[in-house]
């Protein structure tokens, strides 16, 4: 493997420092000073060190090419070398007050947002950290009536996980635990060596168990963020369960990849006579019939365990309404022109079976297939099923999940709501 040019230049400081220097090369540090959190392994003209370079998960020092203080941050291996996260010109990284303090802030956005702090929602769910959205690039933190369930998507992150836990208890005075759900996105790290990562509790105030008990627009959930995928809920589809809600009326409705029913129980409240569930996951669909059961929908619900394709493929015609909502199906550039060619086989595959007047739910949470592409894609879908389809509503993310100025990266959920004549 090529040693990046950065390395071949790493020097030794003649007096002995605690954290490494990172010095850009001129005039990459613009989009830095713009917001962008991300320092890329071809932006670094020199390191200086002490003895060592610096292991995964180090905090170093991010300096333009003038000497310019830029900020703290975690330094990794991969093309992105360095995730900011301090902007503040301090001679020591982050401490567990600055970490407080950060989780505070993000706390409040949410009160702002009318997500937290309000009577009606004590018992919901939602997203407290929203990684790179603010400004702590690789965590994710949902909460789920108290409950917070701890995602590190780098080793820098991993390595703050006691600082992370007392952050979060200080900021929320209410918090009932802490989880841990990142092995799995950790063991994608080279780096994580034998100190590795175990999904499980971190820290409970009354010993409790899983699963833990929420309520979203009324309706009851449980969430095992152990056992289930993500954080154990979908919180970033919040805002259009409520659309549905307020749009189904008494129409039927097909929920694919419906995962433990979300969009389901939303249909079903919003007054949908008959709901269907159809996940791959037979544990998925069990855990959604037990949704229907707890909210009194039972005898409306319908859970299928089966592939999504093939049941389209196989159906005479569908329901009403169709709600796609598959997990990402591209996590990289390179894989991209395979997940559009997949986002247009299934909605044509749908478009081709759905009634006359039926109404398309239609998602991607891939953050390489952006708004503009994933539309164009279904465009093509709808030409090639040969139905006449019109754009009634464009989807994106909730406040929770919001996008710092100047990371566009950030907004990777895209919706759209089609009318099939």
């Amino acid at each position: 493997m090529e040693v990046p040019n950065y390395l071949r230049s790493m020097s030794k400081v003649a007096s002995p420092i605690q954290h490494a220097n990172v010095h850009l090369i001129s005039g990459k540090e613009k989009s830095l000073l713009r917001g962008h959190p991300w320092v890329f392994s071809g932006a670094i003209g020199k390191i200086e060190v002490d003895e060592t370079a610096p292991a995964a998960g180090d905090w170093v020092r991010v300096l333009a090419s003038s000497g310019q203080f830029i900020g703290w941050g975690h330094w990794g291996t991969g093309s992105i070398a360095v995730r900011l996260l301090c902007r503040e010109d301090n001679p020591e990284p982050p401490n567990i007050q600055w970490w407080s303090d950060q989780f505070a802030a993000c706390l409040a956005v949410r009160k702002q947002a009318q997500l937290y702090g309000h009577s009606e929602n004590e018992a919901s769910g939602f997203r407290w950290v929203h990684g790179e959205g603010d400004g702590l690039s690789g965590l994710v933190v949902d909460c789920y009536a108290g409950l917070a369930v701890i995602q590190t998507h780098s080793m820098g992150m991993h390595r703050a996980l006691p600082q992370i836990v007392e952050g979060l208890k200080n900021a929320m005075t209410d918090l009932k635990g802490v989880v841990n759900k990142s092995t799995s996105l950790l063991k994608k790290l080279n780096e994580i060596g034998a100190d590795g990562a175990k999904d499980g509790w971190l820290w409970s105030a009354d010993k409790e168990e899983l699963p833990h008990a929420f309520v979203e627009h009324g309706l009851h959930y449980e969430v095992d963020p152990v056992a289930g995928q993500k954080t154990g809920f979908f919180i970033d589809q919040r805002d259009n369960r409520r659309l549905l809600m307020e749009m189904v009326g008494q129409r039927t409705v097909l929920n694919a990849f419906s995962y433990t029913g979300g969009f389901s129980m939303a249909a079903l409240k919003g007054g949908s006579p008959h709901v269907i569930s159809l996940d791959s996951s037979q544990s998925a669909i069990t855990q959604a019939e037990r949704h229907a059961t707890m909210n009194g929908f039972e005898a409306q619900h319908e859970g299928i365990c089966g592939d999504v394709l093939h049941h389209l493929k196989s159906a005479e015609t569908l329901p009403e309404i169709v709600i796609l909502d598959p997990p990402a199906y591209a996590k990289s550039r390179n894989t991209r022109h395979k997940a559009v060619q997949g986002y247009k086989r299934l909605n044509e595959t749908a478009l081709r079976k759905m009634p006359p007047n039926g109404i398309l739910w239609s998602f991607s949470c891939s953050q390489v297939v952006d708004a503009q592409l994933f539309e164009d894609t279904l465009v093509a879908a709808a030409i090639a099923s040969g139905r006449q389809v019109r754009i009634l509503m464009r989807l994106g993310q909730p406040a929770d999940h919001p996008t710092m100025a100047g990371h566009s990266e950030a907004r990777y959920l895209k919706g759209l709501i089609l009318h099939v004549a």
